[in-house]
């Protein structure tokens, strides 16, 4: 055989078996109710953002088990090419794998192989990433029919052909003058793709939606606050909601976004929606006169069909603290009290883990699961929490437990039904609460449209910090982060395990008895779900805060998970030095391990944590005393406290002398802007740009002198 002919077999083979690749997912059935509601008889598949339509993480696949899965390895990774937070739970359908990524990049892969099968890039303007409080994120996809649904940073969802990529039709979801995000995953429901969105601390109006899967036309909507009421209301709920706000609460926004979770009962053909926090967070101006200010920070119940509430629970009324109920929400079957019982459960972000009748939303308990100091317990009778004078951030500054990042946050809890316990991916984060002395001292406060607007005081809040400082010495006492398996009938903590991070991923637990956590440090580590006791551990030098999932092919269990730090914890609070971002380089893949796996891990470089030279800036007192104030109130919610970062965004301490000769460029003009850097010249002036690049020079100055990486605060 010459050699042309030899080539010419290679090139048929390889035609050949791409044909074949093809046809094996061209045969794929396609995702329908009937699939997702009988997952269990496919647990090969993960069918589904929590694998049921219950949300509860949980496999029945049991290849992998407590007593084999030291023998995990690596079966192969997939490099994403970013270097910022990566939450998606991977969809797994007959052979391929579907995840997302950094700018709501689809990723579509072989999974047996990890190999790309498409790639779809929704093109977001990096400049919106400015009104994304916590990273250009994305928390994954949802399969219906053939078809795959994406929402998109900039909000709009779009729907993709899932054997190809090729986009079928695009809606855009939200008012584009006003900053709101998508980062939560959709979920289809009875031919409909329920999306809701984010930016409450930007002054919008939450609300969530239902498009018809096939066409993309919108079917309902749901208003979480009521509007202007001049305006009318959009339904009978919104006009008894609005009874509960005072004042001109609209002009702000409101707040309630629907950001994440949502779960669905086929059997009672209900809706589960968690609502956000209030915009601003202070109740006192958003609200003056009191208020619960329905529906934020709720449970609610609808009818899938049309929108319509079925009931609600409010978890924080007159929410003050940033203390949202978008946290996951789990559906079980329980013996509750004797009795059994359909339930919800949650662990939203006031630090109390909820248990309410998920037919009737009567409340069966309410119990803390981390030492939280707003409140001391919740009246099962009233159902409503009871609020503790250290709460009360009215009148003065107030150190509350926990802070705006929660108890618990975005990353998916665990449920499983064989050990009767949920676990949680925990924190004790410790917020700064500071009123504004303008509203305390006018009764007025400026509102700022379109950026960071919780109604803090930022000056008293950075008075704090450094105050903070000098009480201990120079850093903070640390937020910490745990797994805790909770026992819902029982009521308490059975076991926990305390992480070198605060900020860790979300969970998955199998019929093996094993419970699987990615860690802030970069872990990825197997725990018997009914002790804790750790099985297997490899180190991913990569953080993670996604979670894992698990399926099967031709009889074999594979276990997969995304690995790239990110999120709010990562770029606003935590301590560097517990971060695996902190040390090295933040490189994204999506990692597949199997038994007997025997890929290598990639290779991660670390990180050079020098701080170089900075250049002199002329600049008084002053000015670098603005610059602080101005890099507090603009800067810090992505570029970290202090000027500190965890390693997702640039620290700032270590700016390259080329990028401070053209610092008002980048801040002021917006040169680069298509990196994600938007441009800052509505919110700060020239003299601000000047004064807070004289405040960095500072930072770099004193961290090189101190020889160490000062600890970072948190975000208010």
């Amino acid at each position: 055989m010459t050699r042309m002919q030899t080539r010419r077999l290679i090139v048929r083979l390889a035609q050949l078996l791409a044909a074949a690749v093809v046809t094996q997912f061209a045969q794929a059935a396609p995702v329908t109710a009937a699939r997702i509601i009988a997952a269990d008889k496919e647990p090969q598949n993960w069918l589904a953002h929590g694998r049921t339509y219950g949300e509860q993480r949980y496999s029945p696949l049991a290849q992998i088990n407590e007593a084999n899965v030291g023998q995990l390895g690596l079966a192969w990774s997939y490099a994403t090419g970013t270097t910022r937070g990566l939450q998606a739970t991977p969809i797994v359908v007959d052979g391929r794998l579907y995840a997302t990524g950094v700018w709501s990049v689809v990723y579509a892969l072989d999974a047996r192989t990890g190999k790309q099968l498409w790639r779809y890039d929704p093109d977001v303007p990096r400049a919106w990433g400015r009104y994304a409080c916590c990273d250009a994120v994305n928390r994954g996809v949802a399969l219906w029919g053939d078809a795959l649904f994406v929402g998109t940073l900039d909000g709009r969802l779009v729907s993709l052909d899932a054997k190809t990529g090729q986009k079928r039709w695009e809606v855009n979801t939200i008012d584009r003058t006003k900053p709101y995000t998508i980062t939560g995953a959709p979920r289809v429901v009875k031919g409909k793709v329920l999306i809701g969105n984010g930016g409450g601390e930007y002054g919008v109006r939450g609300y969530f939606s239902a498009y018809d899967a096939r066409t993309g036309k919108l079917a309902w909507r749901f208003y979480t606050v009521p509007g202007n009421p001049k305006d009318g209301f959009e339904t009978p709920e919104l006009e008894k909601a609005a009874k509960t706000w005072n004042g001109e609460w609209w002009l702000g926004g409101g707040g309630g976004t629907v950001w994440d979770s949502m779960a669905y009962d086929p059997e009672l053909d209900t809706l589960y929606v968690g609502t956000g926090n209030g915009s601003p967070w202070a109740r006192a101006i958003r609200s003056p006169g009191g208020g619960d200010n329905l529906f934020l920070s709720s449970i609610l119940a609808l009818d899938p069909d049309n929108g319509e509430l079925k009931w609600h629970y409010q978890v924080t009324p007159a929410d003050n603290w940033d203390y949202t109920a978008t946290q996951h929400i789990v559906l079980a079957d329980l013996h509750f009290d004797g009795k059994p019982r359909k339930v919800l459960m949650q662990a939203p972000k006031n630090g109390f883990f909820y248990v309410l009748d998920r037919v009737s939303g009567e409340l069966l308990a309410a119990d803390k699961y981390i030492p939280a100091t707003w409140a001391s317990h919740v009246d099962l009778q009233t159902g409503r929490p009871v609020e503790t004078a250290d709460g009360d951030w009215s009148h003065e500054t107030r150190l509350i437990i926990p802070a705006p990042f929660g108890g618990h946050n975005w990353h998916p809890m665990a449920y499983n039904p064989n050990t009767g316990l949920v676990y949680i991916p925990a924190m004790q984060p410790m917020g700064i609460y500071t009123p504004s002395r303008e509203y305390l001292t006018t009764g007025k406060f400026t509102r700022r449209e379109m950026f960071w607007n919780p109604g803090v005081d930022w000056n008293e809040y950075t008075k704090s910090i450094y105050g903070l400082l000098q009480q201990f010495q120079g850093s903070l006492p640390p937020d910490r982060g745990y797994l805790k398996a909770w026992d819902p009938v029982a009521r308490r903590t059975r076991w926990e395990i305390e992480h070198p991070a605060f900020w860790n991923g979300g969970l998955l637990t199998t019929a093996g008895n094993l419970l699987f956590q990615g860690t802030g440090d970069g872990r990825f580590v197997a725990y018997a779900a009914d002790t804790g006791r750790t099985l297997w551990s490899v180190p991913t030098m990569v953080g993670i805060v996604a979670p894992p999932v698990t399926y099967a092919i031709d009889g074999e269990q594979y276990v997969a998970v995304l690995a790239g730090y990110g999120g709010a914890g990562a770029v606003t609070g935590g301590d560097p030095r517990t971060m695996a971002s902190g040390k090295y380089l933040n490189d994204g893949h999506i990692l597949a391990f199997k038994l007997g796996g025997n890929a290598a891990m990639p290779r991660i470089a670390e990180r050079n944590q020098d701080i170089p030279e900075p250049p002199a800036i002329e600049a008084a007192a002053a000015q670098v005393e603005n610059g602080k104030y101005a890099y507090t109130a603009n800067c810090m919610v992505c570029h970290g406290a202090l000027a500190v970062s965890g390693g997702v965004t640039p620290d700032l301490r270590r700016l390259s002398s080329e990028r401070h000769s053209i610092f008002k460029q980048i801040v002021y003009d917006g040169v680069i802007h298509t990196a994600g850097m938007p441009r800052m010249a509505d919110l700060v002036s020239e003299q601000d740009v000047h004064d807070i690049q004289a405040y960095l020079v500072q930072r770099a100055r004193e961290d090189r002198a101190a020889g160490q990486k000062v600890a970072p605060a948190r975000k208010p």
